[in-house]
């Protein structure tokens, strides 16, 4: 190895290490979703990110979404995908098909993906009808079908997977009172299982940036009040609404910290947690 290139491993290790001392045996959530699910470069990096966040001592949990992998299985079948105000319309047929996409394609790829990294762990979907309990979604005159609004998350479930040294990955499914299965946005499912574990930090995968200000640069940091002022001005606006949302309703139930951090980038996730400067937007009380 050439010198140089040897002494810039050596400081991105020292670097490294306070981070790992600060946050081994914590619990780090990390929301799964857009291009890192797509492509393969960035699926493997992921992968191995998770795997050597766990080797080093963090209790890390995945949640995945599936939305493209959901509209191509849609597609096959021909259900139309139906969205009022960014919520998917899921009626019996099509909690079905996204139920069985999230299980059996998207769920099974990801924990072979990790494990093929070294890791070990363990996919929570369809199966698990204990884990997620959820009441039906309702909001204003809309019927948005089988969509789940979470009660409930059996934690203890979770910490003894983690105790294991298991990695566990979970999709957004939840379960009623009935038994009858849920489509949960999986922002929000995300936010809701790292607040019910008091996780140290949550980490949404973005296909941007990060928070951008007016002049479209990113925001490294930000705190409620200001979140609060970019919101009314129409700074933070769209898909980013609901990702800003659920990292604010997490630090008000526990969480710590929650990061929105481009997943477009390799490795974006070491790079948020063990860098002195991070790649992406804090959010902090």
């Amino acid at each position: 190895m050439e010198k140089n290139k040897a002494e810039q491993v050596i400081k991105i290790l020292t670097e490294a290490l306070p981070y790992i001392q600060k946050f081994s045996k914590k619990i780090c959530v990390v929301k799964y979703g857009g291009a890192a699910m797509v492509e393969s470069d960035l699926k493997n990096s992921f992968a191995r990110d998770i795997a050597l966040m766990k080797q080093v001592g963090i209790n890390v949990v995945v949640v995945h979404g599936g939305g493209p992998q959901i509209d191509n299985q849609l597609s096959k079948v021909g259900i139309k995908r139906n969205f009022i105000d960014g919520i998917r319309v899921t009626d019996e047929k099509t909690i079905e098909v996204v139920s069985n996409t999230l299980n059996d394609l998207v769920n099974k790829e990801i924990v072979g993906l990790i494990n093929n990294n070294g890791g070990n762990s363990i996919g929570l979907a369809k199966n698990n009808s204990g884990l997620i309990k959820v009441k039906k979604y309702i909001s204003g005159k809309t019927n948005y079908g089988y969509v789940g609004e979470i009660i409930d998350v059996d934690a203890n479930y979770l910490y003894e997977l983690m105790n294991s040294n298991y990695i566990p990955v979970i999709a957004p499914l939840g379960f009623d009172e009935n038994n009858n299965i849920y489509n949960i946005n999986a922002d929000s499912a995300a936010s809701a299982i790292a607040s019910h574990l008091s996780a140290e930090k949550l980490i949404f995968l973005t296909d941007q940036t990060g928070v951008l200000n007016k002049e479209e640069k990113l925001i490294s940091s930000l705190n409620f009040s200001e979140i609060e002022k970019l919101i009314n001005t129409n700074v933070i606006t769209g898909g980013m609404l609901p990702k800003i949302k659920a990292c604010l309703n997490s630090i008000e139930k526990n969480v710590k910290m929650a990061h929105i951090v481009d997943g477009r980038i390799q490795h974006s996730v070491l790079l948020e947690i063990f860098t002195n400067e991070g790649i992406g937007t804090l959010v902090k009380k």
